[in-house]
């Protein structure tokens, strides 16, 4: 197996994916399964675990399936509604594909280095007390920033294309709820060492995408301005 280099991480950018209109109804295969990586990996579904298994540490057993699954529900919901109006909201606001793209970057950036220098209270801080209600689960740690981020990216550069984001956004949010719904035995057979083995591994990846996200963004953004 050839090892790949940046160049080819660049491909699973939300710019490179979603900046050149083409002149289908649909997007190809590819580009759908690239979109569903892109989002299964901004949505981090095993770093997340640490995070579920601390919140839910006071929940009763029976109860906890049915919490992560409420909150996987609502996360859902919130995804669903940023791309639908994550065109709308950024016309509202007056903001540029290219000011979304390079926000994205940064914070994607800083997502990502909280995740290969991991601190205390996990990747989004410490968590409230009790049985989580939306905060943290549902939001931010499902429907973090850097995935709404990508959602109004893609709704702002070809929205033409909603149904095959919607599909590619109920994948990735399908194998994230199976692994988080698993968390619990996962942990056990990860172990805390595998689990923050993986989630830096995936913080790497993330740190080169945010990177080729704010590049690209400032290729657009300066031709522009020199005009």
């Amino acid at each position: 197996m050839s090892d790949l280099s940046v160049s080819d991480l660049s491909m699973y950018t939300p710019d490179r994916l979603f900046s050149q209109p083409s002149t289908d109804t649909h997007a190809t295969p590819m580009e759908t399964v690239t979109a569903f990586m892109t989002l299964l990996l901004v949505m981090d579904p095993l770093g997340n675990i640490p995070v579920f298994l601390s919140a839910l540490k006071d929940v009763p057993d029976s109860r906890r399936q049915k919490v992560i699954l409420r909150e996987l529900l609502i996360a859902l919901l919130v995804l669903i509604t940023f791309l639908f109006a994550g065109q709308y909201l950024l016309n509202l606001l007056g903001l540029s594909q290219e000011a979304i793209r390079i926000a994205g970057a940064i914070v994607l950036f800083l997502i990502a280095l909280r995740m290969i220098f991991p601190q205390q209270g996990g990747i989004m801080g410490e968590s409230l007390q009790g049985e989580p209600f939306i905060v943290p689960l549902a939001i931010p740690c499902v429907a973090g920033p850097s995935t709404l981020a990508v959602l109004m990216l893609m709704a702002n550069s070809e929205g033409e294309r909603t149904l095959d984001w919607i599909l590619a956004l109920c994948a990735a949010w399908l194998v994230s709820s199976l692994i988080l719904l698993a968390s619990t035995p996962l942990s056990r057979v990860l172990g805390q060492r595998g689990l923050i083995a993986v989630e830096r591994l995936m913080g790497m990846i993330l740190v080169m995408i945010s990177v080729q996200m704010c590049l690209d963004g400032l290729a657009n953004l300066l031709p522009a301005a020199g005009t």
